[in-house]
């Protein structure tokens, strides 16, 4: 499935929250990732954020069934991982 992931941490869990959603899936923008993943890896990966998360925070997790029906528009500068390092 595809899904789309935003987050909304303290400051302090931002680096450890990131790098845990980069092992699984697509940085695109600040606290935004999106990606093909399994339901059980989805499963785990979520389980394993919420392990940062305190009071306050908050994990978005939109799942898409067919990602044939997303019509993603981007408009200025695209950014994902693999456009920061020349």
């Amino acid at each position: 499935m595809f899904v789309i992931v935003v987050y909304d941490v303290g400051e302090k869990r931002v680096n450890k929250v990131r790098k845990k959603l980069k092992m699984s899936l697509t940085w695109t923008q600040n606290s935004v990732f999106e990606g093909e993943i399994t339901e059980s890896k989805l499963n785990r990966l979520v389980h394993d954020v919420k392990m940062y998360m305190e009071i306050g925070d908050s994990l978005y997790v939109y799942e898409v069934k067919n990602p044939n029906n997303i019509n993603k528009k981007v408009y200025g500068i695209e950014r994902n991982a693999d456009t920061l390092f020349i």
